[in-house]
This record gives C-alpha cells, sequence and structure tokens, in this order.
C-alpha cells in the first residue's frame, strides 16, 4: 500500500483531467476499473461538470532565470484550475497571487479555485520572503476548455444484488495521507474481498470529490435503492488513532458495525456525529437520498498540522497504520456480511442441544461456556425481527462467537435465516 502511495504521489491531479486518467490508469493494474467519461456542460443535481483542467509547467524566475517556483518539483506549486499566464512583473504586482502559510515557514499550502478563473502560486513564506523586489518571469502553461470529468469503479460481485459503496477521492495533487492513504487502502480492501465471494455486492468508486459523488448519484438513479451500506475512506495512513463518523441517519447498520469492531478491538478510536462537512459522505446522506455512509479515517481533515500542506508527502504516512485502517475495514465488512436475521424453528420451550450433538461438538473447546451462551442467545433473539449483530451486542459476546453459534443452530436444522 505505501508504494502504491509513493508511486502516485507525484501526479498532479485535480477535479478533472490528465492527472486523474493517470492514476486511475496505475490503480487499473491492481483492480480491473470501468472508466467513465462525464462531457464538460453535462447537468449533475444542482451542479454542471465543469471545463477540463491540465497543465504541462509553470514557475516564477528570477532576474537569472533561476525558477525561484518550480511545478516540476512538486504539483504543490500552482493554484489548482490556474488559467495560463505568460508574462513579466514586479514583485509588488505579483504577491496578490502568492499564497504561503506564515505560520508554517517551511511548507507549501494547496490552494484551488474550480469555479472562479484565476491563476496563482503556492511556496512557502520562507521561498518568498526570500525573494527581492525586482522583475520576475510568470509562467503557467496550463489549458481550461471542454472536455470530460473522469471517474471509476470497481465491482466484487455478491451473492446478492444489494450494494455496499466504498468511495475515495482523486482529485487531490501531491497529498500522502489526503488522499492517495484512502485510495490505496480501498484497492487493497477490493482485492481482499475478491479472495472470496462477499454476501453484498461491494462497489468501489474513485472519483473527484464533492462533484464526482454528486455526478456518480445523478447518473445511478436506478442503482441507489440497492445501496444498502458504505463507507468513505479518506486520510486513512498517519499515525493517529483511527475515527468513524456516523452517517447522518446516525444508526444505520454501519454505524453499529463499525462502533461494534472498534469497540471489541481495544483500539483506541473515536466515534463521532455525522456533520454536513467533510469528504463526500455528506453528499450520500444529503436528504433525498439519505444512504447509510459513514466515514472512516485516522485523524480527521484539518486535524494534522501537515493537512494540505507539502508535509504531508509519502513519509508522513505509516505502513503499520494503513495496514491496520484495512485490517478494520475488513473486521467491519466480515461483520456486516455475517449480520443475518434468524427465525428459531422450535421457538416453544428451549430446543434440546446435546441428543443434536451440539454440546458435544463443543467439548474440549476453551470457549465452551461461551459458545453455550452464544447459542442460547441466538436461539433467544431468532425471531427475524433481530440480526447476529444485535444478538453480539445484547449478549456481550464476540461476533464471531455468535455468527459461528448460529452456523451450528442453522446446521442442526433449529434456525433458518
Amino acid at each position: 500500500m505505501h508504494a502504491l502511495v509513493e508511486r502516485l504521489y507525484p501526479l498532479c491531479r485535480s477535479i478533472t483531467g490528465d492527472g486523474v486518467r493517470a492514476t486511475l490508469a496505475i490503480v487499473d493494474e491492481y483492480i480491473p476499473l470501468r472508466m467513465h467519461e462525464v462531457p464538460t456542460g453535462t447537468e449533475v443535481l444542482d451542479w454542471t461538470v465543469p471545463r477540463e483542467w491540465n497543465i504541462r509547467d509553470a514557475y516564477i524566475a528570477d532576474a537569472t532565470g533561476r525558477r525561484v517556483v518550480d511545478f516540476a518539483a512538486s504539483s504543490l506549486h500552482v493554484l489548482g484550475y490556474s488559467v495560463p499566464v505568460s508574462a513579466t512583473m514586479p514583485l509588488a504586482e505579483l504577491r496578490p497571487h502568492l499564497h504561503t502559510l506564515p505560520g508554517q515557514p517551511s511548507l507549501v499550502p494547496y490552494r484551488t479555485s474550480y469555479w472562479k478563473p484565476d491563476w496563482g502560486f503556492c511556496l512557502s513564506q520562507e521561498t518568498l520572503d526570500a525573494m527581492p523586489d525586482g522583475e520576475y518571469e510568470v509562467r503557467i502553461d496550463s489549458t481550461l476548455a471542454d472536455g470530460h470529468l473522469t471517474y471509476a469503479e470497481h465491482v466484487v460481485p455478491g451473492q446478492v444484488a444489494e450494494e455496499v459503496i466504498v468511495s475515495c477521492h482523486v482529485c487531490h495533487p501531491s497529498l500522502a495521507n489526503d488522499n492517495l492513504a484512502g485510495v490505496a487502502v480501498a484497492v487493497f480492501l477490493a482485492r481482499a474481498l475478491a479472495e472470496r465471494t462477499p454476501h453484498y455486492t461491494y462497489r468501489f468508486l474513485f472519483a473527484p470529490g464533492t462533484i464526482g459523488a454528486i455526478t456518480w448519484l445523478a447518473r445511478n438513479a436506478e442503482r441507489i435503492d440497492r445501496v444498502e451500506h458504505g463507507l468513505v475512506l479518506a486520510c486513512a495512513g498517519d499515525r493517529g488513532s483511527l475515527t468513524y463518523k456516523r452517517s447522518r441517519r446516525g444508526d444505520a447498520e454501519i454505524d453499529r458495525v463499525l462502533r461494534h469492531v472498534l469497540e471489541t478491538s481495544g483500539r483506541p478510536h473515536r466515534i463521532t456525529e455525522f456533520t454536513p462537512y467533510g469528504y463526500d459522505e455528506r453528499q450520500f446522506c444529503s436528504p433525498g437520498f439519505d444512504l447509510g455512509v459513514g466515514s472512516l479515517s485516522r485523524t480527521p481533515y484539518a486535524g494534522y498540522p501537515e493537512y494540505h500542506t507539502s508535509g504531508d508527502d509519502p513519509d508522513f504516512v505509516c505502513p503499520t497504520a494503513l495496514e491496520d485502517t484495512l485490517a478494520v475495514c475488513r473486521e467491519a465488512f466480515s461483520v456486516l456480511d455475517r449480520n443475518r436475521r434468524y427465525v428459531n424453528l422450535s421457538p416453544y420451550g428451549e430446543p434440546q442441544l446435546g441428543r443434536r450433538g451440539l454440546y458435544d461438538a463443543l467439548g474440549g473447546r476453551s470457549d465452551a461456556k461461551e459458545a453455550q451462551m452464544a447459542m442460547l442467545w441466538v436461539l433467544s433473539l431468532a425471531d427475524g425481527e433481530h440480526g447476529l449483530l444485535d444478538v453480539a451486542e445484547r449478549s456481550g459476546l464476540p461476533f464471531d462467537t455468535v455468527a459461528a453459534a448460529a452456523g451450528a443452530l442453522h446446521g442442526a436444522g433449529l434456525v433458518k435465516a
């Protein structure tokens, strides 16, 4: 996963353009993607697909021709969606187009101007302070023209048509945790799910933030009713503890599953309530759709000093943190896939487990008592209304133990799904 982050890091991404295509082409080497190109001007809900932006080169050069700021060194150096510029001007005239972080003088900020034509450069405050008054050559070799918005999907087929959406954004330039870490976890999660046949169908979305999710929702109206659950992956690789942000509903099944997995794992974590600000969970949870989609990250957006700066580089992303985020996703979807409701086929009194060999099957197990209690709890709550997660939460037993008990009872003909 970390190697994938490093490979994608140099590419200049935005909400449209060849940088997004190049990113998706690399992801396609790991998991097959279905690419979608949506033309400029297409109406998508209350938005319109913008013009496509591409950039080849950009720099600020001093009187000697030395590039003081160079897009070739980092894609962060240019204000995203900058219109083309070719001029020579004094520093005083250039200053309004320069973006720095005075409080973090060694870092380069990430800035964009998607919806208002503008141009500019991002640089460290230290670089700006070292620029003497004088004339500077300013060049941005970019195009902003009719084209397409690009996004991609990967589907892991399941046993049922109902879907789980896993979404990550691919619009940020050289920012490793936000959100190449999310992309990397999504890729390897898809590969892990494909090793078995999951219950649900899992649809992975690789799209630019906000406008990409809105475009997908606008183009998939007939599919929305199939979406049972969803998870947005973002900031998945820093050294902070895991944070789960609930869906707008607050009690969606995915909310309960993530809470259960995080609480029973013993991992340090936080669970936060939904707010209509953040990543694309706010699009999926908008009131017209109201999907059960939460968001999993480590340190949330804007919660670490390196956020949206050049400090968010591959060294900031920790391989063990990526591994931990992936593990939680795998555990959560394993619970989600097995969270069935059962009906007790012998509901009048407690069925005799011994003569069905169910107690014998527990012989010698170190958790025999726990497994026996799990069988009794499943039988008690197998009324067609309670799922196995309800059983685990109410009994305080591990979900895996409850699921194994349900499987044994099903095999003995005492319950049916």
